[in-house]
């Protein structure tokens, strides 16, 4: 998936935080790894022993058919095989259908970032940290 398609799928995707451009999935592609749908995407990276989910997309015409769910697994499964034994991603604090999501797929509440999304027009909204061990059998 290009750079040009993921932040187009993103921008339909997201509000806030704010969609992210080409020039920056652009920008993360040396070091971050793209796994791909029809109908969406994960960007994840792994570092030494750890692995963050970067961010998630899918199409709204195409959800509750179980891609995200797919994508969050096959990150698992990519990290693990890169030797990551611990997943971190943040998540809006009112975005209950991710955070019902990623708990389904093993992520549990690690912290949370006072104010981390800004929006212009709103108070900043506040994200959670959620973390998830990797079996790396």
């Amino acid at each position: 998936m290009t750079p040009e398609a993921q932040a187009a799928l993103h921008a339909k995707c997201f509000t806030t935080p704010r969609p992210w451009s080409a020039a920056e999935f652009a920008s993360l592609a040396p070091s971050s790894f793209t796994l791909s749908h029809p109908h969406g995407f994960l960007l994840g990276r792994v570092v030494a022993d750890e692995a963050e989910l970067l961010t998630l997309a899918v199409d709204p015409a195409a959800r509750r058919q179980g891609i995200a769910r797919q994508l969050v697994e096959a990150f698992k499964s990519t990290a693990a095989a890169q030797g990551a034994s611990t997943a971190f991603l943040e998540v809006a604090a009112d975005n209950t259908a991710a955070i019902a999501l990623y708990r389904a797929t093993g992520f549990e509440p690690a912290g949370r970032r006072c104010g981390y999304y800004r929006r212009a027009d709103a108070p900043a909204r506040d994200a959670l940290v959620l973390r998830c061990a990797i079996d790396t059998q």
